[in-house]
């Protein structure tokens, strides 16, 4: 991911002018980050390196979506409708 569409996605989650660190922010860069090691792990099966930063990445995402739905349940039924996660 290039800083090109880093800023891209901050600019779409963001609340403020200032907020680059905000939980939405954050779920929405991880999950950016992880469509592009599931694609990379599609054509590079044996790659546990990256299996390994990829679990890391959606452990994290988790337990990010986990406190946001805890502290901001309407917030968080709009983050994951946004990003599509869940079904």
């Amino acid at each position: 991911m290039d800083k090109q569409e880093k800023s891209l996605i901050i600019n779409e989650f963001k609340k403020s002018e200032s907020d680059t660190g905000s939980t939405e922010v954050q779920v929405a860069l991880l999950t950016a980050r992880i469509h592009q090691l599931t694609t990379h792990m599609i054509a590079n099966k044996h790659d546990f390196h990256t299996k390994r930063s990829l679990l890391t990445l959606v452990g994290r995402r988790r337990r990010l979506l986990s406190y946001m739905r805890n502290s901001n349940g309407a917030g968080y039924q709009e983050l994951i409708a946004n990003l599509g996660l869940r079904k």
